[in-house]
């Protein structure tokens, strides 16, 4: 039987504690003194890689894939964050050496890399933190022309095939559709993994491959990030005093 392959996106992104500033000219994020992290979203798919990999000893190859630069500071290595996601037992890293300036620029990059590759699934966390987009995973699968499959909370795979839940309005979608596809997952794909000392160690060795972008040109101009106003006053009111609640909202004239 074919050794599955698995290909694995991960994003870059600043920690969820980050008190977010930006630079002064307000075009890009001031990463100074921030703590970068996998993207939260992308650590179910590489825990669900690492588990297909697992129930299939020897069967199943998984790359972990990454665009952008290294920081400055150790708190901003994209090597230090694939690292740790080799260090769930996957197999092998790849860093596209670019920053990434756009969804549609991310896109590009890694269709180019993945399609002479023969992968069997592109997996991606449904967004990433930052800008919440959920652009690239879509546009991934448009340049390769691939089937596409959204929000998954659940993934078989095996004979050719992959077994899918995505959530929709009302409940849930059960779907079967061949290989190779694309996929974006949320939570309940897999339960998130936290590398024990042996996989660290091993991670170290793993192959992390460090490679240049191909030429793409950005669809999105960023003029300027401003940080939103900060919250006006408030007055609580005591849950029990409804009376109150109706006055106060009377004298503002909202009912």
């Amino acid at each position: 039987m074919r050794e599955m392959k698995i290909l694995c996106c991960i994003s870059h992104v600043p920690d969820t504690t980050t008190r977010i500033q930006f630079t002064a000219d307000g075009k890009a994020l001031d990463r100074t003194g921030v703590t970068f992290i996998i993207n939260p979203y992308d650590d179910f798919v590489l825990a669900r890689a690492a588990e297909l990999k697992e129930k299939n000893p020897g069967g199943v190859h998984v790359t972990v894939l990454c665009v952008g630069q290294n920081g400055a500071s150790s708190t901003d290595s994209v090597d230090a964050n694939l690292r740790k996601a080799l260090a769930l037992g996957l197999d092998e890293a790849v860093r596209i050496d670019a920053q990434p300036v756009d969804a549609f620029f991310v896109a590009t990059q890694i269709a180019a890399y993945a399609r002479d590759k023969g992968f069997d699934l592109l997996l991606f966390g449904k967004e990433s933190i930052d800008y919440n987009g959920s652009q690239v995973p879509g546009m991934v699968a448009a340049l390769l022309d691939l089937p596409f499959i959204s929000f998954a909370t659940s993934l078989e795979a095996e004979n050719g095939k992959a077994h899918l839940t995505r959530e929709i309005t009302g409940g849930k979608e059960k779907i079967a559709c061949p290989l190779p596809l694309v996929l974006s997952a949320q939570k309940g794909l897999a339960e998130w993994r936290i590398p024990n000392v042996r996989g660290i160690m091993q991670a170290k060795s793993k192959p992390l491959h460090v490679i240049p972008p191909v030429e793409a040109t950005p669809r999105v101009l960023t003029r300027k990030h401003e940080l939103p106003p900060p919250k006006g006053p408030f007055k609580k009111i005591d849950p029990d005093k409804l009376d109150q609640l109706v006055q106060e909202l009377a004298n503002k004239g909202l009912i």
